[in-house]
């Protein structure tokens, strides 16, 4: 019966995009062209919508005390009659599904799982509140959780699914928590906490979507192959206006992949805004004497007390760099032109004034002079100037910096090779240039006068639409945010609709609706304050586990990271429950967080019976024996392991495989075993085997893991512990430890 209804809604969606783009032709009016657009660019999105939904269409079901029952699922279906026969399951009349437990039913009496393939019903599985409500029969299908057992305990498939038929309850807090303020969802390994906030992502768009689908929700993943694995999940929810992006590709033109700076610490401490705006400071600059401009072929003298005060004049605005040089710029034209008319012999009206300050400025000489006082300066300019050059760096970092740390921040060699501990600082940058849009600024009025016209027309058609009840007015009635501005728009762009992940990619101001930070914990100061700057209204979905933190510059604590942000507008949410991580490997796990962190690990809800394998690489003995041999026969065992594995598996279609490794065998592992694809391509995680940095497995789950080399992991960094942590805890059925030497004390549990 639902399956009927879907089929009736696309059918009545494709007859009315056909009816609608048949209408408001080249001989319409303009009117009648726009209401087409309009109704067709809706027509089109509720039909993909629609389509999206196919499977698992319907989910679940629910029983309560008054004997109502309903049905859940992905989108609301309703009959001819209107009736609602299927519910979104982001409607508030959907949460007992997921918040009812056996101590809180909240008024249910049963819970039904809904297992469906393509559009036959494969299995039900129900879960019972009151059993003195209940029947022989149904008392005899009682299985508890079986639904969320059987997801997570499934083959993994290269992407993160959607968990929208198994939220458990405390994730239901998460996604349906209030949306003002921060909400830091702090969970260990396999609690939920990234797909439970993907869903808050899909939960907001839909019960604040006039607020959000403006602005827009951004996510920020640890790295581009996470954000692979999750790509799928919010379109298979129904949700696109939602942009995905890691930290280093934050500003616009930057695309930085490359964690491994020895820097990174450093950059990310807030002590780099005085570096940064010292540097923009060091660029104006005042000659230690007068000087002379050529300005076609006349040498005009310019006094030195002229450009300081001129300096001095622009920096008492307080505004950025490349704004507040149009005031410097102004002022040395005009002491310029007086000067010229002093050299030549010639009176200067204060009317041609603009004038000859135009003529000076178009001629080479005087352009050049000037730019070398107060240069016109992108972010990328500043920052390649500073990092390449030692001088620079002591200039900006002297008083702030000691000599290591300018040592480290020097980057003589490829100054401009960004990092993604660059990219806060070229936002930093950016936020002390400012961009000087003065020559753009007459027109963008001249285009707002135009544009106020347009939204009266686009207000008046909106308002004769809904009086006249035309077919618009339905289209306006279903956005239930349309308005004069947006319409205005439409027709400006010529029915173009740009969606909001491409206008916001383009501008560095963008400010969304709601931000969700995955692996939050990583994040270092300077990467706090670029991502605040997308986010004024500070409403944010926070996600991740101190215990985790791989990063120096990272977090150690939610309370010191955040109150100098934020101050208390923030709130936590615990995760407790570890569904992916079977006991046995969990226990390895604990082992290793208590070496580290006092934070208690989740609990794992599932054994797999079979406990960890370890691997010791035999030993390279003899005279000519060396680090190289001893990484090629790590190499070697790691390649034998991974080809055993493989063959358990059976098939991409029965799981996945990931190797993890310190960095610096991951080359060698590379070229010893060409099944497993490395995590810097894309095709990673489709294949059977990825070969995998800790920080390139943040996030990410696999059936089986090969964590290689466990001394390399807990050498490479100062917080190897928790990078340790990580690796042991991506495996969802069974992991292999290869090791060379004595296993590190952490592990020393495997031994026994």
């Amino acid at each position: 019966m639902l399956y009927g209804l879907l089929d009736q809604a696309r059918e009545r969606s494709v007859r009315e995009l056909s009816s609608v783009r048949a209408q408001g032709g080249p001989g319409g009016t303009h009117q009648a062209r726009l209401e087409r657009d309009i109704s067709a660019s809706e027509q089109a999105r509720r039909l993909a919508q629609l389509d999206r939904t196919e499977r698992g269409l319907c989910f679940g079901r629910t029983d309560d005390e008054k004997q109502a029952t309903l049905y859940i699922g992905r989108i609301g279906l309703r009959d001819d009659n209107y009736e609602l026969k299927l519910i979104d399951w982001r409607a508030p009349a959907a949460r007992p599904f997921y918040a009812a437990t056996p101590r809180n039913p909240v008024g249910l009496v049963r819970r039904r799982h809904i297992y469906t393939r393509r559009r036959q019903v494969t299995g039900v599985d129900d879960e019972v509140f009151d059993l003195d409500k209940l029947s022989d029969e149904d008392r005899s299908t009682l299985s508890g959780e079986a639904a969320l057992i059987a997801a997570v305990s499934s083959a993994r498939t290269g992407r993160m699914a959607d968990v929208v038929a198994t939220i458990q309850a405390e994730q239901d807090r998460v996604i349906r928590a209030d949306l003002p303020g921060v909400l830091v969802v702090q969970g260990g390994p396999g609690t939920g906490k990234t797909v439970a906030a993907l869903h808050r992502a899909a939960y907001l768009l839909y019960t604040h979507r006039r607020i959000l689908e403006r602005r827009g929700v951004l996510v920020i993943g640890p790295n581009a192959t996470f954000l692979r694995y999750i790509g799928q999940v919010l379109p298979s929810l129904g949700e696109t206006d939602v942009v995905l992006h890691t930290l280093g590709d934050l500003f616009p033109g930057v695309h930085a992949t490359d964690t491994r700076d020895p820097a990174a610490v450093i950059k990310g401490d807030e002590r780099m805004v005085r570096v940064l705006q010292q540097a923009v400071r060091d660029r104006q600059t005042v000659p230690k004497q007068d000087v002379t401009v050529n300005a076609d072929g006349v040498e005009i003298p310019l006094r030195r007390e002229a450009i300081l005060r001129a300096r001095d004049r622009a920096r008492s605005t307080r505004r950025p760099h490349n704004v507040a040089r149009r005031l410097f710029v102004t002022e040395l034209l005009t002491e310029l032109a007086r000067s010229e008319a002093k050299v030549l012999n010639r009176p200067l009206d204060e009317e041609d004034l603009p004038d000859v300050r135009a003529r000076l400025w178009d001629t080479n000489g005087v352009n050049a002079a000037l730019d070398a006082f107060w240069p016109l300066l992108t972010p990328e300019m500043l920052l390649s100037a500073l990092l390449g050059s030692r001088q620079a760096i002591r200039s900006a970092a002297g008083s702030v910096l000691d000599h290591p740390e300018r040592e480290r921040l020097t980057r003589t060699a490829h100054p401009s090779r960004w990092t993604v501990a660059d990219v806060p600082l070229l936002d930093e940058a950016a936020e002390l240039l400012g961009v000087d849009d003065s020559a753009q600024k007459a027109a963008r009025r001249a285009a707002e006068r135009a544009r106020r016209a347009e939204q009266e027309y686009a207000q008046e058609v909106i308002d004769s639409a809904i009086v006249q009840g035309m077919e618009v007015s339905m289209t306006v009635g279903q956005l239930g945010m349309l308005d004069a501005e947006q319409l205005s728009d439409w027709n400006t762009t010529g029915g173009v609709a740009f969606s909001t992940a491409e206008r916001a990619a383009a501008d560095r101001t963008w400010a969304y609706g709601h931000v969700i930070i995955d692996e939050a914990q990583e994040l270092s100061g300077m990467a706090w304050r670029m991502v605040l700057r997308r986010n004024p209204a500070r409403s944010m979905t926070v996600v991740g586990d101190v215990a985790q933190t791989g990063s120096p510059a990272g977090a150690t604590s939610w309370k010191e990271m955040l109150n100098p942000l934020v101050g208390r507008r923030w709130r936590e949410e615990r995760l407790t429950v570890n569904y992916r991580t079977p006991a046995e490997i969990m226990a390895v796990a604990a082992a290793v967080l208590a070496t580290v962190s006092d934070e208690r690990p989740p609990e794992s809800v599932r054994s797999e019976g079979v406990g960890p394998r370890v691997i010791r690489v035999p030993s390279a003995s003899g005279a000519g024996a060396d680090a190289g041999q001893g990484a090629q026969a790590l190499a070697a065992c790691v390649a034998e392991a991974v080809r055993a594995d493989l063959a358990e598996i059976g098939g991409p279609d029965n799981g996945r495989l990931a190797v993890i490794a310190p960095d610096a065998v991951i080359g060698v592992l590379a070229a010893a075993v060409p099944e497993a694809i490395p995590g810097d391509q894309p095709e990673s995680l489709d294949s059977a085997a990825a070969l995998l940095t800790v920080s390139q497995a943040k996030g990410l789950e696999f059936d089986r893991v090969i964590v290689t080399d466990p001394s390399g992991i807990l050498s490479q960094s100062q917080n190897g512990a928790h990078d340790l942590y990580v690796a042991i805890t991506r495996a969802t059925h069974r992991l292999t430890v290869v090791h060379e030497g004595d296993l590190p004390a952490p592990l020393a549990t495997l031994d026994a």
